[in-house]
């Protein structure tokens, strides 16, 4: 009996630490994409052809790779069951690659100092809420219900005020300090509630391919939590250059 509750403990510990070391490496991949891609977008006669296509115009090639983000995530999520584990490794690699390429704007528009900042203060608080979500013995089921219908809300202002602001050209600076704000909030007890969710998958976890598949799914679901609170906090703190 002791040596099946040891195995099942080390089963649920080596899921625990699949999941972050994913989250880890696709943190990595995006940040290093997103400095290489920052460093050519410029070159000695102003923008290069790259970033010309990203960001030069209507920035065509930025919402190419904004939308095939959004069909990446949706993709992996309706057919995890489905995909191999390989083909599951290489959709969040394949996430972290793009989702770079996107983050590179953020070397344009903000100060280095401003990006360490805002990366440090968003490990401190994934982190802490990760640690309250691992250990809380309080069921998190209803409020994470409840931050997901906010974030559809806050979605959906986002979305307008976009709208709004290109059609009428409205100063929305407040608007969007709000936004960010709330992101902040709604991203931090995500990350509590998603932490809950896969300690509790992880105490059935047996080690084969579909428990796998859904450690690469929580790794995911975790890297958009920090990824949410740190442009937010970017957003809020950040000094332009």
């Amino acid at each position: 009996m002791e040596r099946t509750v040891t195995a099942f403990e080390s089963e649920k510990s080596k899921f625990i630490t699949k999941t972050y070391a994913w989250m880890g490496a696709a943190l990595l991949i995006s940040a290093v994409t997103a400095f290489f891609t920052a460093a050519s977008i410029y070159n000695e006669t102003g923008l290069s052809s790259f970033g010309r296509f990203l960001f030069g115009g209507s920035a065509v090639g930025f919402w190419i790779f904004l939308v095939a983000e959004i069909a990446l995530v949706w993709g992996l999520s309706a057919s995890i069951r489905k995909i191999s584990l390989q083909t599951a490794v290489l959709g969040l690699l394949a996430y972290s690659v793009i989702n770079g390429i996107t983050l590179s704007s953020i070397f344009i528009v903000y100060q280095i100092s401003s990006i360490a900042v805002a990366f440090i203060a968003s490990s401190v608080m994934f982190f802490a809420m990760s640690f309250y979500g691992a250990t809380t013995k309080k069921n998190l089921s209803t409020i994470g219900h409840y931050l997901m219908m906010a974030l559809v809300g806050v979605i959906i202002v986002s979305l307008l005020e976009f709208v709004m602001s290109r059609l009428f050209h409205l100063n929305t600076t407040m608007l969007d300090y709000l936004i960010a704000i709330v992101t902040v909030i709604i991203f931090t007890g995500l990350t509590a509630y998603d932490t809950q969710k896969i300690t509790k998958v992880a105490a059935y976890s047996n080690g084969n391919e579909d428990y796998q598949k859904v450690s690469i799914m929580a790794a995911l679901e975790l890297y958009l939590d920090f990824i949410n609170i740190f442009l937010a906090l970017l957003r809020i703190f950040g000094r332009r250059k």
